[in-house]
């Protein structure tokens, strides 16, 4: 983790807590009925991950925007159509119900990834982009499946 910034490495583990948060409660009941009473069901299980699940795709969504003002040409005719789909991926696929929302997700974050590498591979990320992307997504797809399969 030497070669990413401290800053964005803060900031992606902090943006992680939601996603713990659902998997710890989803694995143990005790806190889950804490935080339904201390602040509502929509904080617990996998109701959290998933809302803030499509909330952060949609914000990838614009990260990935940016990314592709750095490009020219078809790249970034390529890359400004590219950087819609994580947020409608959120949108369309995220209302059937917990487990299928959350293999929804699971599938939109992998393809998220998928993404990262081809701006990467485009030269519109950061150097260091990939190695963080890895990281943070790795940790929400296990938050993600212990929401869907625990």
């Amino acid at each position: 983790m030497t070669g990413i910034p401290r800053a964005p490495l803060m900031l992606g583990l902090a943006g992680l807590l939601p996603f713990v948060w659902g998997a710890l409660t989803v694995l143990n009941p005790a806190l889950a009925e804490w935080t339904i009473r201390a602040i509502g069901p929509r904080f617990a299980g996998p109701y959290v991950m998933l809302f803030y699940g499509a909330i952060i795709l949609s914000f990838m969504s614009g990260v990935l925007w940016g990314f592709s003002t750095r490009l020219e040409g078809a790249q970034a005719s390529t890359g400004y159509a590219l950087s819609v789909i994580p947020a409608l991926w959120a949108f369309f696929t995220t209302g059937g119900g917990p487990v299928s929302a959350g293999i929804s997700l699971m599938a939109g974050f992998a393809g998220l990834l998928a993404l990262d590498g081809l701006f990467w591979r485009y030269g519109a990320a950061p150097a260091w982009w990939m190695q963080l992307r890895v990281l943070l997504t790795a940790i929400v797809l296990a938050c993600l499946a212990v929401g869907v399969f625990a």
